[in-house]
């Protein structure tokens, strides 16, 4: 037996080894390439840190960052029929489901959830363009439906964060049905006297653009994000024009009166407390009487998640 080859090579070769570092520990920003560590990246709320550009965030990330000390309610959805067309195209409709539920870990594409926003009670429903691109269903319907009919009971403010590629194919005309459904609930808010706010974030496309999310008594956009019911590319092939430069962008749109702000998303909090309170007819928030928001890179964010 070799002791320096059999013992003393192997314990070098294991000491000075490349280490196997895990894949998710680093995002590679979309607009400058800029490599983000994952912890600094949500500590920033899911923002470059070079390039202020706005990724997507969980809908769990952000009412974790939005709420009081990051603590709310769910709210329960009432679950539709999970396949009413018997949907198939390279696969069955359940089975992207399943691959979706999998994938972010979420029941559907829109979370629903209650609690305190510098100390006042607000009802919030935020969709995740990661799960099938954010896409309204019928359980979309549902999920806002069951946020109005909470805002309504309990008399709070309705606080929705759209982020979608339109209605989802694979329910056909129930999909489209979520439309005139949405802005019926909507209505039943506005009825009540309460505040609808929508935060439109990037993407917001289709028939959530053509209902629910134009609706709101304020219309706040994240920087950059695109809003809009046929895309650039679409509307160009169809007039054969060249549209003009960021166009259907929130800057845009604001510039053109269809929106009332755009806000980072490190702002949005503060900029959120004082409309509801405003609206509310409340007196102002007292900065340091407010409580800190949670931490999406926290202990009790990663349980939540």
């Amino acid at each position: 037996m070799n002791w320096i080859s059999n013992y003393v090579r192997p314990k070098i070769n294991s000491l000075f080894s490349r280490r196997e570092v895990p894949e998710n520990l680093w995002t590679k920003c979309p607009e400058c390439g800029t490599m983000l560590f994952h912890r600094e990246l949500a500590d920033n709320l899911n923002v470059c840190t070079n390039c202020d550009h706005h990724m997507a965030i969980s809908p769990r990330a952000r009412f974790t960052a939005l709420f009081d000390t990051g603590i709310f309610t769910e709210v329960k959805v009432p679950e539709p029929i999970t396949d009413p067309l018997h949907f198939r195209d390279q696969k069955r409709y359940p089975e992207r489901l399943k691959a979706a539920q999998k994938a972010t870990g979420e029941k559907e594409a829109m979370l629903v959830a209650e609690g305190e926003i510098g100390r006042t009670p607000v009802v919030a429903a935020a969709q995740d363009f990661a799960f099938m691109a954010g896409s309204m269903g019928m359980y979309v319907g549902n999920a806002l439906i069951a946020a109005a009919e909470r805002a309504v009971k309990l008399k709070r403010p309705l606080i929705v964060f759209s982020a979608a590629g339109g209605a989802r194919m694979q329910e056909g005309i129930l999909s489209l049905m979520q439309m005139p459904r949405t802005t019926v609930a909507v209505q039943m808010v506005k009825d009540a006297g309460l505040p609808y706010i929508v935060v439109l974030t990037h993407p917001t496309t289709g028939g959530v653009t053509a209902s629910y999310a134009m609706l709101g008594d304020v219309q706040i956009a994240e920087p950059n994000a695109l809003i809009c019911f046929a895309g650039p590319r679409v509307i160009e092939q169809t007039i054969r024009e060249k549209l003009p430069e960021g166009f259907q962008r929130a800057e845009y749109l604001l510039d053109h009166g269809m929106l009332d702000r755009v806000t980072h998303r490190k702002q949005l909090r503060d900029e959120l407390i004082v409309l509801i309170r405003m609206l509310m007819n409340q007196p102002p928030a007292v900065k340091g009487d407010l409580p800190p928001p949670g931490s999406p890179s926290s202990d009790a964010a990663e349980a939540k998640a």
